[in-house]
């Protein structure tokens, strides 16, 4: 019988990280995908700033750079236009922070960039990680685990064979239709059928000179014939159709698919159809992220709309925050109760984006016409101003969600050390960088080129400030030393960044979360934070 640590259901953007998060700790996995992943089907467009970070982690951030179809520096703008050929009503400029110039807030910018070009760069550089096998053609027929392994029974399907691997974790990144979910009993709650849409893939040659409303990302449709989104999506004139208001339940023809979207942006050029599939957007999470040695991750346990680019950005943290967790598991310096605590931790962030994303999935392109918006008239004309005010208003934080995906945090988590104080006040739209147990640990730039996170290495980090007591300081590497955690060191030394740290020592996990802080080292602090 196989034996490996860790067996991974599903090679999407989830698993992927997943097993570049364990094999960059040293930690053997097979990832195991039924399919070959090759396609053109858009799915998710949007690297955010968070999802990014990891990739400068591990890496290859500039690898992600390199691959953009249309540049790194291509304008991430928003545009509202009554059609291509029409009038213009709103613009939002650098949407998701794409922008790829230095902030202080993060050390990488959001990229536009097609999800299957994101898994090309994941897969290449797992496939390179000497602990991590890729199984593709693979499928995970059933799993049975005891106190001790976790056995799971594979099809190759290629020959159409059958055999078992024992594990000591399993984790299910395998998406929305998820087996893993099946085998531990998990149920979606939520609601089904927010909205019914279509996705269609074209090649459409001079498109992108037709119109007259600059570079962008996204142009958002408000007619009455064919309301829709509209975007490049990669090199080769390929474009991303999405229509919103549209009958249901059957699969378009090449020929009514490029009328619609003749109709829809008002040019008749030689568009080329390369797919179009209906999908269902719904609200659901998971009654339960894990039974036992078997976790779920990414859209296995939460699927919402995608209006605000959450989706993969999020499976993606999932990946990080597990992968951590059982990788510390397996080297003896965590503790059960990191994995005990998965769901504790993710499921209110979880939540939190859900309602984000149905928020933002409540204003569509059908629900902006109004008649008369595409007259040439000064009535026409003053619609329009009136309208863009709306859709800045009602639209904005869907575009300029830095609080949401920076913002969050593990306010009750019994992983982290609280010490009293209050949360800032924020929301989706705007973030606020604190240092207190549970956040995101506050960015800042040591020099031009080293971020901060650069140097917190790949367990816990320990931020000081000049002015710290050193016997303070040797007291924690000391206790890291004897119990096996890694720790590194970092020491601050402007006011700038002192004001973002203003406690003596600040424990930083490796997901980059503040664990706990204070003035002198607390001999209990790890005992907490590792899960014993």
């Amino acid at each position: 019988m196989n034996k490996v640590p860790v067996v991974i259901v599903g090679a999407g953007p989830v698993g992927l990280s997943c097993a570049i998060e364990l094999g960059t700790r040293g930690i053997e996995c097979l990832l195991v995908e039924r399919h070959d992943r090759v396609g053109v089907a858009p799915r998710a467009k949007t690297t955010n700033v968070r999802s990014r970070t990891h990739f400068r982690r591990w890496g290859i951030a500039d690898k992600l750079a390199a691959a953009s179809p249309f540049g790194v520096d291509y304008p991430s703008n928003i545009h509202f236009v009554t059609r291509l050929s029409g009038y213009r009503l709103a613009m939002m400029e650098n949407a998701f922070n794409c922008n790829p110039q230095r902030d202080e807030r993060y050390p990488e910018h959001a990229q536009w960039i097609p999800q299957y070009k994101v898994e090309q760069i994941l897969r290449e550089y797992a496939d390179s990680l000497p602990g991590v096998t890729l199984h593709f053609s693979t499928e995970l027929l059933d799993a049975h685990q005891t106190d001790n392994v976790v056995t799971a029974t594979l099809r190759d399907l290629s020959s159409d064979t059958e055999y078992t691997v024992q594990c000591q974790n399993l984790i299910g990144a395998d998406g929305a239709r998820s087996r893993v979910r099946e085998i531990i009993g998990a149920t979606m709650k939520g609601t089904y059928g927010l909205s019914r849409n279509y996705n269609i893939v074209f090649r459409a040659p001079g498109l992108a000179e037709a119109h007259s409303h600059g570079p962008g990302v996204m142009y958002w449709h408000i007619n009455p014939e064919a309301p829709a989104l509209i975007g490049p999506m990669d090199e080769g004139d390929k474009w991303f159709f999405m229509p919103t208001k549209l009958e249901h339940g059957r699969t378009l023809s090449d020929a009514e698919a490029t009328e619609l979207i003749r109709r829809s942006t008002g040019f008749d050029l030689p568009f080329e159809p390369l797919s179009n599939d209906e999908w269902v957007a719904s609200r659901f999470i998971a009654d339960k992220y894990h039974e036992g040695r078997v976790f779920l991750a990414g859209d296995a346990c939460h699927l919402h709309p995608p209006f605000g680019g959450y989706g993969m950005n999020m499976g993606i943290c999932d990946a990080v925050d597990l992968g951590w967790k059982i990788a510390a598991n397996l080297q003896g310096w965590g503790g059960p109760a990191l994995l005990q605590h998965y769901g504790t931790e993710r499921r209110p962030v979880h939540e939190y984006i859900l309602d984000e994303a149905v928020s933002n999935h409540e204003v569509l392109a059908n629900q902006l016409w109004q008649q008369g918006l595409e007259d040439a008239t000064l009535e026409g004309e003053a619609l329009r101003r009136q309208l863009g005010e709306r859709i800045r208003s009602a639209k904005g934080k869907e575009f300029y969600s830095l609080g949401a995906v920076l913002g969050y945090r593990y306010e009750d988590s019994p992983l982290i050390v609280g010490d009293g104080s209050e949360a800032p006040a924020q929301g989706a739209t705007n973030y606020v960088a604190t240092s207190r147990p549970g956040h995101l640990a506050p960015h800042t730039w040591l020099d031009t080129t080293t971020s901060l996170y650069d140097q917190c290495g790949l367990g816990f980090a320990l931020i000081t400030k000049a002015s710290t007591d050193p016997r303070a300081i040797s007291d924690a590497v000391e206790e890291a030393d004897a119990r096996g955690i890694p720790l590194a060191v970092v020491t601050l030394d402007t006011p700038e960044q002192e004001a973002l740290y203003p406690s003596g020592l600040t424990l930083v996990r490796p997901d980059q979360h503040v664990a706990w802080r204070g003035e002198n080292w607390d001999e209990n602090t790890f005992n907490v934070v590792c899960g014993h």
